[in-house]
């Protein structure tokens, strides 16, 4: 076990800031939805593919990258996998159409996976008895990351256009590995005596002999999939009538729900005492709950900002619940740990976003609040019905 000198306060939030930088590269295009429409001359439903195709990307990243982390050294792997991010940023900055714009925003989703290589390394410096604290800031950077990024992102394309977002998203992590590279330790990890191939099997494998792990995939994906309802679809609701709001205006409402992203440390804290299955239960709880004051979201804007708070924390709260008790599990494999629940996590992203605008294109704003309730519920239901000891 690595001591806590290896660990000290300011690469914690150096790592947690890490995280939101390269997480957001998935997350700039969602305000934006509107605007890459217009521009390229899409449908809302092919230009929701944007979202889609970028998690469908992270999640190959997931299966085929981040397993490496329990093989390569970590510092190199972190260095090589953002500047790759960087160059799919850029990509996208100089597209010209939907299909040059698709491959480049997977190039950036498969390599931004880099934040989930952060995560199980800033898990495995920490002392065991803050591990759930140390997970909680860095996974608190990440949703900062996810909820700033259309924040940015709204008020940069306001004083460029879209293509300005990622000429600046490219060059932030260009910076970031550098300063990488600089600060994090090196860390080889124990030899697991096992081939690429052999590496990514055992996901498979870890899945089927845990089932703590099954359980909180499940829920990894049920939360994900609400989330990405909500984020994808928002900036039709506001960018038409009645709002009819402008880009920077769509992305301040990514400040509504930072609030769970600063209750993630505490939530690891609650962990590291033996309550992560009551936050599990009340945040899931919470998360299917909130898409009923949202569904009054054409009527009442108090409603839908109450809505975003409500989704967002009890995200933050189940996630954070999530990854405390999967790191718990094999500590030489936590990263195929972390890939097989991070998997499941984005698949659910993935279904969540391709499904929030077709519901929105179909059945409008209502269509993408009933199937966040039914999510939801689903999540809810799987909780409560777990085996004993799960």
């Amino acid at each position: 076990m690595a001591s806590t000198s290896s660990l000290r306060p300011g690469l914690v939030w150096l790592m947690a800031a890490a995280t939101g930088i390269s997480v957001a590269s998935n997350y700039y295009a969602q305000p934006l939805l509107h605007t890459i429409a217009q521009d390229l001359g899409l449908s809302f439903g092919a230009v929701g593919l944007v979202v889609t195709v970028a998690q469908v990307g992270y999640t190959v990243g997931l299966v085929f990258l981040l397993p490496l982390g329990d093989m390569l050294e970590r510092r190199g792997m972190i260095f090589l996998m953002t500047l790759v991010c960087a160059a799919g940023l850029l990509g996208a900055a100089l597209s010209t159409g939907l299909g040059t714009l698709l491959a480049s925003v997977a190039m950036a989703g498969m390599f931004s996976v880099v934040a989930q290589v952060l995560v199980p390394f800033a898990a495995t410096l920490a002392a065991p008895e803050e591990r759930g604290r140390v997970v909680g800031t860095v996974m608190s950077g990440l949703l900062l990351g996810i909820l700033l990024a259309r924040t940015v992102s709204g008020a940069l394309a306001e004083t460029g256009s879209w293509r300005a977002v990622y000429w600046f998203a490219a060059a932030s992590m260009v910076i970031l590995a550098f300063v990488l590279r600089r600060a994090l330790p090196r860390h080889s990890p124990e030899a697991s005596g096992l081939s690429y191939p052999q590496l990514l099997r055992s996901i498979v494998t870890l899945l089927a002999q845990e089932p703590v792990l099954r359980l909180r995939a499940l829920l990894g994906a049920v939360i994900f999939a609400n989330f990405s309802l909500l984020w994808t679809s928002i900036a039709f609701l506001l960018a038409g009538p009645p709002y009819n709001y402008s880009d920077v205006t769509i992305g301040l409402f990514g400040l509504a729900g930072a609030a769970g992203a600063l209750a993630a440390s505490r939530v690891g804290r609650l962990a590291d005492r033996g309550h992560g299955n009551l936050a599990t239960l009340v945040g899931l709880a919470v998360l299917t709950a909130s898409w009923l004051p949202m569904l009054l979201a054409r009527d009442s804007l108090a409603a839908l900002l109450a809505g975003i708070l409500l989704l967002d924390l009890a995200a933050q709260v189940v996630h954070i619940s999530n990854q405390s008790a999967i790191y718990r599990l094999r500590p030489e494999a936590r990263n195929r740990i972390n890939a097989g629940y991070m998997t499941c996590y984005l698949s659910g992203g993935a279904v969540g976003s391709l499904l929030s605008a077709q519901a929105y294109q179909h059945a409008g704003w209502t269509g993408v609040g009933v199937a966040g309730l039914a999510i939801g519920a689903v999540g809810l239901a799987a909780w409560l019905r777990r085996p004993a000891g799960s």
